[in-house]
């Protein structure tokens, strides 16, 4: 066949053409995606430990203690929602092994306690009200069952497994899974009253564990201290590392490679991740509204402040990771006053932070811009960092691994907190960025920082200008950044 001119004048126009940038090493799966979209959520801790007085029950408890005479699973989820929250995971069955559904797996579940009558289904109740005010709904089942006659046997794995099929199969969707590393010790266990110790990497046949979510609930992300999808972030204060990734590398005691849940070395490396992690699993940051989990008469002073709250938020999801906030309804199985002020207010806070991006209007230039055909004219263009989609994004061509996106604001604005955010699709490619103001004829940087992901918070002192400036100063792969947006913290708060 004959090769004329016009063929190879079209064919190096096309080798002028970039195609979407591929993916950086490992990226999030869909289930991870919309895990990380939530950002916010709570952790609800209620049971018999409310009205014990205790964090970790032992497993004997008469389920006769458990009657909240006003329990409203609606009043909560609206606190949570009041909150800035997305999502609501319940606690459906603690170490003390008590279910909260009517299982009929064991004897030791609600239907055994006076509240509706035995007729009650906590989890039902939870999973509904969670809908209703539109948050996404999750489940926590311990592995670890301190009432269990056949815990630390291999009969116990037919409970558990059968308690998960249930809890999966009977509550519509869930979009997290979480499993707890504490496992194994002194309990009741059927009246033995003993301690009985297991090995956590091997005990819970963690492939099958991990194999039912995935059968029954295929978009439900897997918390555990070492995935497989969230982490834990290695501390329950809320705190992400100042840099950190979303990748990370989970060794294990028995196999380094394929570490199990509880099975972790290197749970302290957590905060901050390993910037070429072998697997996408950024941090999942859990804290307590109070000093407990559960809800104890002489914690009430311990309520964190509204503006506790929002400096986790900023070192948590402004870090790349999510924000999980332990709710603990009191024994009316109600969210207390005082809980719920705390929550509205920093709600209210966060609403008024991103109600409005001072960067719109603006006029975006760029350094540099990738190529695009006609038909996708556009796709990579630095106006898109201003359009609100997480997966819209300005990129260069792939050797520019270096580069600066310019807002030429309508006037002179003030603003102290910094969005930046890549699409992660893509993977975490920036390694070194920079933003910088435009003051007295001149730039000032502003802030610096190395990592970005889902989500960099930066808060800083108050400035007006009407130019800013981010520069990618270091990337593996070519910088794909979805937004760059500009806001103003209440000085209220």
């Amino acid at each position: 066949m004959r090769m004329t001119f016009a063929f190879f004048a079209a064919l190096l126009a096309g080798s002028a053409v970039a195609s979407e940038p591929q993916p950086y090493r490992v990226v999030p799966e869909a289930r991870q995606l919309k895990w990380h979209e939530t950002e916010c959520f709570a952790l609800v801790c209620f049971g018999l430990n409310t009205f014990t007085g205790r964090e970790w029950g032992y497993g004997e408890t008469d389920p006769s203690v458990f009657n909240p005479q006003k329990f409203d699973a609606g009043q909560v989820a609206a606190a949570i929602k009041s909150g800035g929250m997305r999502g609501l995971i319940l606690v459906a069955k603690h170490h003390d092994g008590f279910c909260l559904w009517p299982s009929a797996t064991t004897g030791y579940n609600i239907s055994k306690s006076p509240w509706r009558g035995g007729k009650g289904d906590l989890v039902r109740e939870f999973a509904d009200a969670a809908r209703r005010h539109g948050l996404k709904f999750g489940i926590y089942c311990s592995p670890w069952d301190r009432n269990n006659e056949h815990y630390g046997k291999p009969e116990y794995l037919t409970v558990y497994h059968g308690q998960l099929r249930e809890l999966l199969s009977n509550y519509g969707t869930v979009f997290e899974m979480w499993f707890d590393g504490a496992n194994g010790g002194d309990g009741y266990y059927g009246g033995a009253r003993e301690k009985r110790n297991i090995d956590a990497a091997t005990y819970y046949d963690w492939p099958k564990t991990w194999g039912i979510v995935r059968e029954l609930q295929p978009m439900a992300c897997i918390f555990g201290d070492v995935g497989p999808d969230c982490r834990w972030v290695g501390n329950e204060r809320g705190y992400a590392a100042a840099e950190c990734w979303a990748t990370f590398t989970p060794k294990g005691k028995r196999d380094v490679n394929r570490p199990a849940n509880g099975d972790t070395l290197n749970s302290a490396e957590s905060p901050a991740g390993h910037r070429d992690g072998k697997i996408w699993a950024a941090p999942e940051c859990d804290v307590p509204l109070r000093r407990g989990w559960f809800w104890h008469p002489d914690q009430n002073g311990t309520v964190k402040k509204p503006k506790q709250l929002m400096d986790i938020y900023f070192n948590s999801v402004g870090r790349g990771g999510c924000m999980n906030l332990g709710i603990a309804p009191d024994r009316d199985g109600l969210v207390c006053p005082a809980d719920a002020e705390s929550l509205q207010v920093f709600g209210n806070a966060l609403r008024s932070l991103f109600e409005r991006n001072l960067a719109d209007n603006a006029k975006v230039e760029a350094d540099s811009v990738r190529k695009s055909d006609e038909k996708e004219a556009g796709r990579f263009a630095p106006e898109n960092v201003l359009d609100g989609d997480r997966y819209t994004y300005w990129a260069t061509d792939d050797r520019v691994l270096q580069g600066s996106l310019t807002l030429l604001l309508p006037e002179v604005r003030e603003f102290d907190v910094v969005r930046i955010r890549e699409n992660i699709r893509l993977g975490q490619r920036v390694e070194g960025f920079a933003v910088d103001v435009w003051e007295n004829n001149g730039w000032r940087e502003y802030a610096k920082g190395e990592s970005v992901g889902a989500c960099r918070l930066i808060h800083g002192g108050k400035v007006g200008t009407d130019k800013v400036r981010l520069r990618i100063t270091a990337a593996a792969a070519c910088p794909c950044i979805s937004e760059f947006s500009l806001y103003a913290q209440n000085p209220a708060l």
